[in-house]
């Protein structure tokens, strides 16, 4: 699958992070995106200096991930002139991962005012499957709203909630956890956590 990975500046990068390394892993191409604000929150949280122009940015990804540019594709927020903002060149699949809550009310809105945006615009529209990792606490009622909206649509919303009952051993093992949904939210196989087995967990 072709797949449109985006970064927001909500906390949580590294659920973000793990789950380009896993898409290229199970052989998917991305397509990755990144808003002005998720630059400075890959720098905050992760230590990552990726703001620059395309080509500069397409670069460091190419060497975070050591793969080839047709494994790994980075467009610009202001390039609406990118493939995946045409219903003609959709991706399968997007996600946003993390998701922050200003763009989240604006894909419910349709707002578009950059790629990011209009990617996701454009997964509504095809019908294809979009899926929204939000990272925020507590939630409003203009959140839950704007969740409950994109919902109806089809959007699948996966909150970055970690669980305990598989007995993550790290922070690493609570990042998979949230990794492994979204994935099952793609319907892509993983291997990330143990499922939940009642026979034996108790």
């Amino acid at each position: 699958m072709r797949i449109i990975l985006a970064i927001t500046g909500a906390s949580g990068v590294q659920y973000g992070l793990r789950l380009c390394e896993e898409l290229l892993a199970a052989s998917h191409d991305v397509i990755l995106l990144v808003s002005l604000a998720g630059f400075s929150v890959l720098e905050a949280e992760a230590g990552l200096h990726w703001s620059g122009t395309e080509q500069e940015v397409a670069a460091r990804l190419r060497e975070r991930f050591q793969v080839p540019e047709s494994r790994l594709r980075y467009y610009a927020g202001d390039n609406l002139l990118a493939p995946v903002a045409s219903g003609s060149s959709a991706a399968d699949a997007m996600v946003v991962c993390p998701c922050s809550m200003g763009t989240l009310a604006r894909i419910a809105c349709g707002n578009s005012g950059n790629l990011l945006e209009r990617s996701a615009d454009v997964m509504l529209k095809e019908k294809r499957p979009l899926v929204l990792v939000p990272r925020e606490t507590p939630l409003s009622e203009i959140h839950l709203e704007n969740m409950l909206k994109l919902a109806r649509m089809g959007t699948r919303i996966v909150p970055a909630m970690p669980a305990f009952y598989h007995a993550p051993g790290t922070v690493e093992h609570m990042v998979d956890f949230v990794v492994g949904k979204v994935l099952e939210a793609l319907l892509i196989e993983h291997r990330l956590y143990r499922p939940w087995n009642p026979t034996v967990d108790r």
